[in-house]
């Protein structure tokens, strides 16, 4: 992990409680990170290599690009997961730059993170999907909320 920000501390940094809509979690990761972030959804992306999401770091923004799905639900899951490595400051520029001559379009950063996603078990992976669920369970907790079921069904 780049920077040692724990899933507790990662959700504490956006003061936004317990629980809170979609849109107001991106709306604190903007401000987080004094970027735009613009959410995209690609009907190709995954047919062929099994990618759900990806984070791209532009010069002034961050884009989110996230496959399609059927269900609401699990397109929300793959914009939580890039969501959470935002948050948990995974920008993978680590490794040394080096050219790459098969992908000389593809930004060094980006290529490295499309690599690194090959293997769901490392330490990031394992900790942005820990983060995106939370931050699933805070968005339903809030929409639980708003929709007094709580109150009707105790």
């Amino acid at each position: 992990m780049n920077n040692g920000v724990t899933v507790a501390r990662a959700v504490d940094r956006l003061a936004l409680g317990e629980t809170f809509t979609f849109d107001q979690l991106v709306r604190a990761v903007q401000r987080s990170r004094q970027r735009g972030l613009r959410i995209v959804e690609l009907a190709d992306l995954g047919d062929h290599d099994g990618l759900c999401a990806v984070w791209l770091m532009k010069e002034n923004e961050d884009l989110i690009l996230h496959a399609h799905s059927d269900s609401a639900l699990h397109r929300q899951q793959f914009v939580l997961h890039e969501l959470a490595h935002m948050m948990l400051g995974h920008d993978f520029e680590d490794d040394p730059e080096e050219p790459d001559f098969l992908l000389p379009d593809i930004p060094p950063q980006t290529r490295r993170r499309l690599l690194r996603r090959q293997d769901l078990d490392t330490p990031e992976e394992i900790l942005a999907e820990t983060l995106a669920d939370n931050l699933a369970a805070a968005i339903r907790g809030s929409t639980m909320h708003s929709s007094r079921y709580l109150e009707i069904f105790g």
